[in-house]
């Protein structure tokens, strides 16, 4: 069994109270028109936090108030959340990125997408993903953060391809940042050394910068 996406209580009650509809009154069109047994409690419940509806009962309550998929579900973050956003059925997705279906919902299942440039560069259009949400989505945060490491600790040269494979943003333009990336670092690193050891000589701040260096990539990169 899959998890629920994200519920966006907030977005649900907003929306019910925009369409001048009580919890009863959406609770009457959840049975209705899907034949969900959900009373107005439950209702009230999802919109307060306190209960979250499942994948078949939000698009139900979609229904029922007028809008999109997507506007009840909070910051899709893994590549099944941003799918469900877009209203989108797996096997659909699969065929519009060009991927087999089961082959698909076993990159999503595990979280750890495998398609090549031309199926990635799709499955960004279609979801509408940024490069840092497309890299989120298809779990490649740690890899980039290893690579991005490597890149600013020897020659970042060497990485600019493996980073390209990574993130879906022109060559030249990381070019650009994996060298500001390296300069940034290196800079920090002399530094501690020409003040004669004040860093503890542990070298702690180099530490701390690679630890943030996914952020700092970010903050340098379209994202």
């Amino acid at each position: 069994m899959h998890p629920s996406p994200p519920f966006n209580a907030l977005a649900a009650r907003r929306l019910r109270e925009g369409l001048g509809m009580a919890p009863g009154h959406v609770a009457y069109g959840l049975r209705a028109q899907y034949g969900l047994n959900i009373g107005p409690d439950l209702v009230v419940a999802w919109e307060r936090g306190q209960r979250a509806p499942d994948m078949q009962e939000i698009t139900a309550l979609a229904g029922v108030l007028w809008c999109a998929v997507g506007d009840l579900i909070a910051a899709p973050g893994t590549l099944r959340e941003h799918r469900m956003a877009r209203g989108l059925g797996a096997p659909d997705l699969a065929r519009m990125v060009g991927v087999d279906p089961a082959s698909y919902q076993r990159m999503e299942d595990s979280g750890r997408w495998r398609g090549n440039e031309r199926q990635s560069a799709a499955l960004s259009e279609v979801l509408g993903l940024s490069p840092r949400e497309f890299v989120t989505a298809t779990g490649r945060d740690e890899d980039l953060a290893e690579v991005l490491c490597s890149a600013v600790t020897t020659r970042w040269q060497a990485y600019v391809r493996p980073t390209a494979k990574l993130v879906p943003v022109p060559r030249r333009q990381l070019e650009d940042v994996l060298q500001r990336l390296h300069a940034d670092y290196q800079s920090r690193m002399v530094a501690t050394l020409s003040w004669g050891g004040s860093d503890s000589g542990d070298g702690a701040k180099g530490r701390e910068y690679l630890d943030e260096i996914v952020g700092h990539f970010w903050r340098l990169a379209p994202s």
